[in-house]
Order: structure tokens, then sequence, then C-alpha cells
């Protein structure tokens, strides 16, 4: 655990700020130092901000994630069009630094209130929604090279997992296989001052789309016959969940494999699961997992399983677009058989949730499905 040290805090309470706390402040007096030299040296104050559009984004080969370019924008305070953004920039980092040394965390939507006021003098708003605070705090995670964990910032949970886990939690302890029906809450900051694993005999992850299929693994206890965690994010997994996994993969050295839906969705999912998302592709190198393993749903399925018409979902004109855009993904297009599946989707015309399983019978996603899946290596990589 990293060494902390203790500072005072408003109302005399002593504050602990640990090195990796230390070094985001450093970061942010970098940030105000810079602001500070281009006034005092008659520069127009400005940002470098480090593009995340798409043209900035690259796939590395060899390391099989997504990862950021050079690129980068300028933001300029004598600039109209740039003037409010590079306000809102500092805003954002001011309240960041409040946060740390306060020793305290708030949601997304807390740092947007917390900064969220009338302009002195005028009719302006600091931020007139939070998808723009939302947005300048992934501004400031790229241009200080900090993930809004390190700034103290958290997102709402969504994922949970079951399993042979037992790991620490801000001080507790916590047993997996103890937490009744709803399974461990994953947090969104999973960074190892905050969790550490103590003991798994699981061998390996399952990680399944929605909670509704998780609830049938774990009623059914598929992680107690296969001894295994089985996890799910809500659809699109937030980050808290692909960095737990992340960190179980490559500390634990746990295979993950994917139970998801067979549709451009859960292809995207299994995508930005294994390589990242294009989006926030800074992050890659913390969450992605070049190892992971597409188990299912396949297009293959609907004859391979026997299920009727009934289960079929029509492709609309959406599905198709995103189907052929992920078709040409760099990581995906030199892969003969995602292609051959994402083919084979549009061909047949329609789409499969993985709940459609249950057409077959209750738990024949945890009894015959998956197991055969497991046993007979059939995935996707």
């Amino acid at each position: 655990m990293a060494k902390k040290s203790a500072k005072s805090a408003p109302g005399g309470v002593a504050a602990v700020v640990s090195a990796k706390d230390k070094k985001t402040l450093g970061s942010l007096k970098e940030l105000a130092d810079e602001v500070v030299s281009c006034a005092e040296s008659g520069r127009a104050p400005h940002l470098d901000v480090p593009s995340r559009s798409l043209s900035n984004v690259r796939f590395n080969k060899s390391k099989r994630f997504l990862e950021m370019g050079s690129g980068t924008n300028r933001r300029e305070l004598f600039n109209l069009s740039q003037a409010k953004a590079y306000m809102q920039t500092l805003l954002i980092s001011s309240g960041c630094k409040r946060l740390i040394n306060e020793s305290k965390t708030t949601s997304l939507r807390g740092l947007y209130y917390m900064l969220k006021h009338t302009i002195e003098g005028t009719k302006e708003e600091t931020f007139d929604a939070q998808e723009e605070s939302d947005t300048i705090i992934e501004d400031v995670e790229v241009t200080l090279n900090s993930l809004r964990e390190e700034m103290h910032l958290y997102a709402s949970n969504r994922g949970n997992l079951v399993g042979p886990l037992t790991l620490i939690d801000s001080g507790d302890e916590i047993d997996c296989t103890r937490m009744g029906s709803a399974g461990y809450s994953i947090p969104s900051i999973c960074e190892p001052d905050v969790i550490q694993f103590k003991k798994c005999t699981a061998k390996f992850i399952l990680h399944v789309e929605k909670d509704t299929v998780w609830r049938r693994f774990a009623e059914d206890k598929f992680w107690l016959k296969h001894n295994c965690i089985v996890s799910h994010g809500g659809g699109q997994p937030p980050r808290g969940v692909r960095r737990l996994l992340h960190r179980l993969h490559n500390e634990l050295k746990l295979p993950v494999y994917c139970l998801l839906d067979n549709d451009p969705w859960g292809y995207y999912i299994y995508s930005v699961l294994k390589q990242g998302s294009i989006n926030l592709a800074f992050e890659s190198v913390r969450m992605g997992i070049p190892e992971a393993k597409y188990l299912g749903l396949r297009s293959k399925d609907f004859e391979r399983c026997g299920l009727s018409n009934s289960v079929k979902i029509n492709l609309n004109d959406a599905d198709t677009k995103r189907a052929k855009q992920i078709a040409e993904y760099p990581w995906f297009k030199d892969k003969k058989m995602w292609q051959k599946e994402i083919q084979t989707m549009l061909s047949n015309g329609f789409k499969l949730e993985v709940e459609s399983l249950i057409s077959k019978d209750i738990s024949y996603v945890t009894e015959e499905y998956t197991p055969a899946r497991l046993k007979d290596q059939d995935w996707l990589d």
C-alpha cells in the first residue's frame, strides 16, 4: 500500500495524502504554474489538451490494445470560442485539488454541483449540464495523465460479482461467496490502495453482459460448480468493472471469458473489454484485457441450439451499419473467424440475446450451453 502522510484539513481534521495523491497534486501544480508563466511573460494563457478523437487513436498490434497518439488541441483563454472550455478546465482542476487536499471523494455529479454557479456580474453558468462537466473531466485526465479515480472522482456503481474471492475493500474483509443474492457490488474506484486481494481459488472469470443473466448464474451457483468468478457490467461495463477485471486477470492470472449477446452491441462490449474504448484510449493499458475470449452467443447458435423462430430479433438499419463498422476495426478486420461471425449474423438478418436460451430450459445457459463451450474451448479471440 502506498505510503501516506497527514496534513491539516478544514476543521482541524488530519487529511491523509498518499504518494499517488502527491503525484496528482504535483501534476495539477504544473498545470497551474504553466498558466501563471504564460500570464507573467505576456503570452496568451493556453492549455494543450491531448486529442481524444478517432484520428489520434491507434491500435498497437504488439500490445493488442488501443492507445492515444501525440496529437493535441490548444485551448486559449483569449479565443472567444475556447475561453469557456479553458476556464472550465481550470475549474475542474481546482475542484479535484480541493478533494485531494481534503482527502475526500465525490461522484461525477457531485463535482458538477460543487462547481456549478453563476459567474459574478453575468448570467453565465459555469456548466449548463453535467455532460459538459464530464467531458472536461476526461480532458483533465488526459492532460494530467491521471485517471479520474486518482483525482478522487467516482461514478455510480454498476456491476456485481460472485465467486471464491476474498478481498479487502477500504479496510473491510469481504467474502464474495457470502454476499447474498445481489453479490458483491463492484465499486467505481478499484485501485490497489482501496481494494486488495486476500484469497482467491477461482480458475477463471466468466463475464456476462447483463444482471438478468448474471442472476441466473448466481442462483444456479455456477461459480461453485465450476470454481470461477461470475461478473456483469450492466451492459456496457463501467470503468470500475473493467479495472477490477483487468487487475484480477493480471495480478491473479485468471483467464476472462465473455458471454454476451449475439448482436453488434455485444461485439462492441467485447471489443471494449479486450482492446479498450476509442474515446478513452488513454486508459486501455490499465483496463484492456487482450487475452479475453468471446464465449458466445454465436451466430451459429440458432441452429446449433435448436432455437425457435420466436426468439429472433430482426436486424434494423442501425444494427447493420454498426456491424459493418465493427468488422472494419483493425483488431477484427484481419481475423477470419470474426469476419465469418459478423457476416453470418448479417446474412441471418437477425440477432439473438443470451436470454433467448431460456426458451430451451430456464437453466440451459448454465447447465448445458456454457459448460459445453468451455469444455470444447469453443470461443473467438
